[in-house]
């Protein structure tokens, strides 16, 4: 029933089908109201978290308090337990407390022992965090920006450094017949997708617009991958049918499942 729907409000021209088109719309849609709520909604946890005080940073303790009691655990255990061992906890929550361990290590920029309202969003939901965006921006640089001028022209874009030659699978000539192939997609995508502004640049600005969760063109990569893996008939659309055979597909993806498959992304 939730995928006839979601059928049925991506087909804007309600011919039974889905173009890419209409399946990158709807996603990029998706996508957009997810970040929003997250930016929205991450305010308001943070308020009801930072409570020991309520100093505009949030500890470890007040977070893991926070989680503990939304899992239904007493004021008893969660001011009395064995931090390392969480005897009684089943596994589910265990391991969900070990992921956010780890999150919080990346997200702690400036303390490791406390977060800022961005660092808590980079923390909960990293997709929608412009730190997080501004992070992959330097590495972008850090990875193709040859000359150190800070920013990408068509050529330190498409030309992947001190690429390595030595095959992986077939011979060397099919290798580098690869590599160039990729080398063109890429600066077809620097020309289309990156310099917005056509000096023959992309500055951080413009990086920083192509790297977000929201830019158009994460939502078509997302809707080429789910019809090139649900399109049985290889007709370049989509029926209802055909993606209810790929059900646990379109269900895992952002089509759908938008917040799960950000955070398995992460």
């Amino acid at each position: 029933k939730l995928l006839k729907e979601i059928f049925n409000s991506a087909d804007i021209d309600k011919d039974a089908l889905l173009s890419i088109q209409e399946l990158a719309r709807y996603i990029n849609d998706r996508v957009k109201q997810h970040i929003e709520q997250a930016i929205a909604g991450n305010s308001a946890m943070f308020i009801q978290v930072d409570k020991s005080p309520p100093d505009g940073l949030i500890t470890w303790e007040e977070y893991h308090s926070y989680f503990l009691k939304n899992h239904g655990l007493s004021d008893g255990y969660v001011n009395d337990h064995d931090e390392k061992k969480h005897k009684g906890l089943d596994r589910e929550i265990k391991e969900a407390i070990m992921r956010d361990r780890a999150m919080w290590s990346e997200a702690a920029r400036n303390d490791p022992y406390s977060l800022t309202l961005d660092e808590f969003l980079a923390f909960k939901h990293p997709e929608s965090s412009a730190a997080n965006m501004l992070g992959i921006v330097d590495d972008l640089l850090e990875k193709f920006d040859r000359d150190g001028d800070d920013v990408l022209t068509e050529d330190e874009f498409a030309t992947l450094p001190d690429y390595d030659f030595t095959p992986l699978f077939g011979d060397e000539t099919t290798i580098k017949k690869q590599s160039k192939q990729e080398e063109s997609n890429r600066r077809k995508e620097f020309v289309h997708l990156v310099d917005k502004n056509k000096d023959g640049k992309a500055d951080r600005q413009e990086l920083l617009k192509y790297v977000d969760p929201r830019h158009p063109r994460h939502s078509l990569q997302e809707a080429a991958t789910l019809m090139s893996l649900a399109d049985a008939n290889s007709d370049k659309y989509l029926s209802l049918n055909e993606i209810l055979k790929k059900m646990e597909l379109f269900l895992g993806s952002k089509m759908v499942g938008t917040a799960k498959s950000f955070h398995e992304d992460f």
